[in-house]
């Protein structure tokens, strides 16, 4: 471990000061020999630390998705060439190089925090073996040695004889106690972020080989932590224990606020939203008009738990805009349609009046009115025609389709020559 930490030794010293920094204002506090000065220096440089990694936790997000979303297309890659290992790792690489993603974004700031692990241990192995790193000198060597946080001292370690804590003013059981509680708080934060990052925050229509690495992950890093963190000084544990719980919450937050579609997560969020955009009308904020739009974007392309969210709006008289806006559905000019396409919006539209069925009596005494309407007609326009012209004006009307025929096939019989009836046996 020494070998390693060496090779960040250009690093120890910005870590040195930064903790000595935070020393001096905690020591005018707390007193500087305290447990509580030297521990909240820790603290706070873990803090100081992952505020400036924000950036890189915000990629590492985007990356995930990213790969999640790519999941299927690996997947078809793999069964297309898995007689091929070179020919399927060109595909890979060209399917990352289209889709602007690199695996190893998921593991920045994990690699971007190592270097200032090694430095803060390299500082606190020197404290627990007596020496001066960086620019912390004799007299803040001595009060850190000094200080203590619940009973263990800063550079005591679980593995550590009797005879070596004796020297740093402690008891074994107390630093066995406190170390274990540190390390088995340190492993359930982790196995309790990896955790709620499967259950709440993946795609659950999308099974993957990348869903069961994540699960085997689950398990294995708090193992890891639990085997490693006997070795570690409690000033480490700190450190660690501190940056877990501040991991926890991020993500915490992340899933509250920005889940990945497809999750539970977002079928969580898109509830709660849906209940407030119902209740006000309108979105709160960017962010919520950001997702509402990205929503309606997708169109055809949405996923079960934004189908019902769309749905929602429009059975409570509202439709989402492109932009991102709800409008109420009779004010608005253009509604979103479930299946992605817009419709103009016809609230205040008249509807169409259906006719009325009519009996089979009204059909049949129907029948009969327009040849007697035409035959009176026809004697009213052609009175100065012989006597006998009504007669075949008559028999004109009645040969007509729409007259005689067109009764008979109102009340149920073929249109056409019937056939003639047979004659009634006697």
């Amino acid at each position: 471990m020494d070998t390693i930490a060496s090779l960040f030794s250009f690093i120890t010293t910005p870590v040195s000061w930064v903790i000595v920094q935070f020393h001096t204002v905690y020591g005018t506090i707390f007193g500087p020999d305290t447990g509580w000065a030297w521990g909240l220096s820790i603290v706070s440089l873990v803090i100081l630390i992952r505020v400036c990694l924000i950036p890189l936790f915000v990629k590492q997000i985007k990356a995930t998705r990213a790969m999640q979303t790519l999941q299927p297309e690996m997947k078809k890659i793999q069964e297309r060439y898995k007689n091929d290992k070179q020919r399927q790792s060109e595909e890979m690489m060209k399917l990352y190089k289209e889709s602007g993603t690199n695996p190893l974004s998921s593991c920045l700031p994990i690699l971007a925090q190592s270097p200032f692990f090694f430095a803060l241990y390299h500082v606190l192995n020197g404290i627990a073996t007596g020496k001066t790193i960086g620019v912390i000198d004799d007299q803040l060597l001595a009060s850190a040695r000094k200080a203590h946080i619940v009973g263990a001292p800063l550079a005591a370690k679980f593995m550590d004889s009797t005879d070596k804590v004796t020297a740093l003013g402690a008891t074994l059981t107390d630093v066995r106690v406190v170390t274990a509680v540190m390390i088995i708080l340190m492993s359930a934060s982790q196995f309790y972020t990896q955790r709620q990052l499967m259950t709440k925050n993946v795609d659950t229509t999308v099974k993957t080989p990348f869903m069961q690495q994540q699960k085997m992950l689950m398990y294995v890093f708090p193992v890891m932590f639990a085997i490693f963190g006997i070795n570690f000084p409690v000033g480490v544990l700190v450190y660690w224990l501190t940056t877990n719980v501040w991991t926890m919450g991020q993500q915490m937050y992340v899933i509250h606020n920005n889940p990945t579609p497809g999750s539970k997560a977002q079928a969580a969020y898109l509830e709660r939203l849906f209940k407030h955009v119902s209740h006000h009308g309108k979105t709160r904020n960017r962010r919520e008009k950001a997702i509402v739009k990205a929503i309606v974007v997708k169109g055809r392309d949405r996923n079960e738990f934004e189908r019902k969210f769309i749905n929602g709006l429009n059975k409570a008289g509202l439709a989402a805009q492109s932009d991102g806006s709800v409008m109420k559905g009779e004010n608005a000019a253009v509604a979103q349609a479930e299946d992605g396409t817009t419709t103009t919006a016809t609230a205040t539209a008249p509807r169409r009046q259906q006719p009325k069925r009519q009996s089979k009596a009204q059909r049949q005494s129907g029948g009969t009115k327009p040849a007697e309407e035409a035959t009176e007609s026809l004697s009213l326009t052609k009175s100065d025609e012989p006597e006998d012209a009504p007669a075949a004006a008559g028999k004109k009307a009645a040969s007509k389709p729409g007259n005689g025929t067109r009764s008979k096939a109102q009340s149920g019989q073929r249109k056409g020559p019937q056939r003639p009836k047979s004659p009634s046996k006697k």
